[in-house]
């Protein structure tokens, strides 16, 4: 399989994700030229910040592996992963990371940090970015769009004892 191809199995992933209402990020594993991990965002269904894509799938290769270390792994991720997801991938020594597109935000493998080739670490991941950028980047905008449609929920709101009341921060 492609570079393409593999991303559009990521691509898969995060689509699995967005059904289920997380944010659309997706990922897969390849070694030896055959995918043995995947995962999607379940952070909220889980309710664990740590379910993170990237950290499914990671899982998921360990135990297929039957080992913590993924030398000779490459992970294809629809979004640049953030610091604990980067972090993750230098522990578990991945070889390649594929991005489809950069995350300007908390993205730590080049974008805001670059925690896959820090020097102070004893581990340096080949990163490329760009991997069918445009789906990558188009499938997370529209989430967020459709995302900014919907209500928002009213803020918790406390009386207090002087009669005032507090929504978030303010008191009235």
């Amino acid at each position: 399989m492609s570079k393409e191809q593999y991303m559009r199995e990521a691509l898969e992933e995060a689509r699995k994700a967005a059904e289920i209402g997380e944010i659309p990020i997706g990922a897969v594993i390849v070694r030896d030229g055959s995918i043995i991990a995947r995962g999607h965002n379940l952070t909220e269904t889980e309710k664990d910040p740590t379910m993170h894509a990237e950290m499914v799938a990671i899982r998921e290769a360990a135990k297929a592996l039957g080992g913590w270390r993924l030398s000779g792994c490459s992970m294809f991720v629809t979004c640049e992963p953030c610091s604990m997801c980067a972090g993750a991938l230098v522990w578990s020594r991945m070889e390649h990371l594929y991005v489809g597109t950069a995350d300007p935000k908390a993205g730590a493998c080049g974008s805001v940090l670059n925690v896959v080739d820090e020097p102070a670490l004893n581990h340096r991941i080949e990163t490329e970015f760009g991997i069918l950028q445009e789906e990558c980047s188009g499938i997370l905008k529209q989430f967020f769009s459709e995302l900014r449609k919907r209500p928002r929920p009213s803020a918790h709101r406390r009386t207090f004892a002087s009669g005032s009341q507090e929504t978030g921060n303010r008191r009235k």
